[in-house]
């Protein structure tokens, strides 16, 4: 990532990269608690696309500033649109087609993304949590799917949140509209762990730095072929991963991770 791609500390995206290979994304527009404004999503996409193009780039940090990590979609603005002759129809299907892109360029992403979460995350914020391949929280944190709460089911969030926590967990929180612990966000998946707020940043820090130590290469491969064998039929979900691994067994990373292990020295990876 190119030194003038840096993002301005008051800009609503602020970019960090480390020489490490960790980039690090903090949503910073704590006045509107980093909704997901139209214009929010569209800095978050630009990020995560060329991060995907970058090859400096080796994971991924999402955080934010202030007591919320993402309140969701931009009510107001959403509102705004209601004056529009269509009631907003074309504002509002343009938000969500471009929420829904969102999401799934941390999914489809090759770069692993991990989700730092210090405070609130509503709605689609919540969405953005469940999107993450990993994600870590301070005691502070609080999520929530309360749509129900306003008269708007959220039906886009439940995608990713129902692909993390089991039914019932999910539903509970879609129905009851009711903010959860971080504690109980990570009993039941939605988080990995929760960690002392002094020592968030660099806890996660620290997972990122041991897993940019891997080989993209083979960070690539596992990532796609986890989110592809999960949709699959168990036969399926075999038959595919077994021909992923076949065709990584034939990488140069493979090969000089299986030396390296067997000569008990560190592997220099080539990323191929």
């Amino acid at each position: 990532m190119q030194s003038e791609q840096l993002a301005e500390s008051n800009d609503i995206l602020v970019w960090e990269q480390s020489n490490e290979g960790i980039l690090r994304l903090t949503l910073n527009d704590e006045k509107r608690r980093n909704a997901l404004s139209l214009e929010m999503l569209g800095r978050l996409r630009t990020a995560l696309d060329q991060a995907a193009a970058e090859p400096a780039v080796r994971v991924i940090v999402l955080a934010a500033t202030g007591p919320a990590f993402c309140a969701g979609h931009d009510l107001k603005e959403m509102t705004r649109a209601r004056e529009a002759p269509d009631r907003g129809r074309a504002f509002f299907a343009e938000t969500m087609a471009h929420c829904s892109g969102v999401m799934q360029a941390i999914v489809n992403n090759p770069k692993p993304v991990i989700a730092e979460v210090a405070g609130v995350a509503t709605a689609a914020g919540c969405q953005l949590v469940a999107s993450c391949d990993l994600a870590y929280a301070s005691p502070a944190a609080r999520l929530a799917t309360p749509g129900v709460n306003i008269g708007l089911f959220c039906s886009t969030p439940m995608v990713a949140l129902s692909r993390n926590v089991e039914n019932k967990f999910a539903m509970e929180m879609l129905l009851t509209g009711d903010l959860v612990s971080a504690e109980h966000a990570a009993q039941i998946g939605l988080v990995n762990r929760v960690v002392g707020e002094e020592e968030l940043t660099e806890y996660t820090t620290g997972i990122a730095r041991k897993v940019a130590s891997k080989s993209t290469m083979t960070l690539e491969t596992g990532k796609k072929a986890f989110y592809r064998q999960r949709e699959m039929p168990l036969a399926d979900a075999y038959e595919y991963t077994s021909n992923i691994m076949v065709e990584n067994m034939l990488k140069r990373d493979a090969e000089e991770g299986i030396n390296a292990f067997i000569e008990k020295r560190a592997p220099q990876w080539s990323d191929q």
